[in-house]
């Protein structure tokens, strides 16, 4: 006779399996990129040459992607629309343990993309008439890392507090704009290559994942926000 899981344990497995499924593609890029796999730069080099042709014959389009990437969807930005989402669920909910593990997982994410980069120590790309420009390593990229960051974060606690349907498709609209927006400009401005910006996408939505299971496995459900208690 064949078992069902219940909606809560299926629940608590989701974040584990999330994890799981993308510490896989993850770990590889990352690998490909140490060992300088000669197919995957070939491939980030004619993408980088193609975009740099693009964001030089067109300015307008270049001048938006520096205005959406440097203000919009700086990674400053987002860490203070994180630190405004951690003084609203202290200030109106007193939920100091959430409060805090949001806090936490931005900061392990930022700790985390400056060690790669500093420990892989890719060069970006170079041109002979850059649109923009960048400072320290390529690997990973800390906008696309830092946005999936903040917006996966957020989207956790918009159903943790029960957004209704319309709140919610807004919020998952505005999170993939941003994530997907910020990624591209990176590579339209010349200042990353591709396996870059997948790579921020990858450890991102890993580093959500793996808080969304710490928080789940060390906060029992009825102790939650909205389910008895403002943990």
């Amino acid at each position: 006779m064949r078992s069902a899981l219940s909606p809560t344990t299926a629940r608590a497995f989701a974040a584990p399996r999330a994890a799981l499924f993308l510490a896989v593609p993850t770990v590889l890029l990352l690998a490909l990129v140490a060992a300088e796999w000669g197919p995957l730069l070939g491939l980030d080099g004619d993408i980088a040459r193609t975009t740099h042709r693009w964001a030089v014959a067109h300015d307008g389009p270049t001048r938006t992607a520096r205005i959406l990437t440097d203000w919009v969807w700086d990674p400053w930005t987002m860490r203070a629309l994180c630190a405004a989402v951690v003084l609203w669920l202290v200030a109106r909910h007193r939920a100091w343990l959430l409060a805090g593990w949001l806090a936490a997982t931005c900061l392990l994410g930022t700790l985390v993309q400056q060690g790669l980069k500093a420990a892989v120590g890719r060069d970006r790309p170079t041109w002979p008439d850059p649109v923009d420009s960048a400072h320290f390593a390529a690997f990973p990229s800390g906008h696309a890392m830092t946005a999936t960051v903040v917006c996966g974060l957020l989207l956790w606690l918009m159903r943790l507090y029960g957004a209704d349907a319309l709140m919610w498709r807004a919020g998952l609209a505005a999170a993939a704009v941003s994530v997907v927006g910020v990624g591209l400009t990176r590579v339209w401005l010349g200042v990353h290559w591709m396996s870059d910006v997948v790579e921020g996408w990858l450890l991102g939505a890993l580093t959500v994942a793996l808080a969304v299971a710490a928080y789940e496995h060390l906060v029992p459900e009825d102790q939650r926000p909205g389910r008895g208690g403002p943990a």
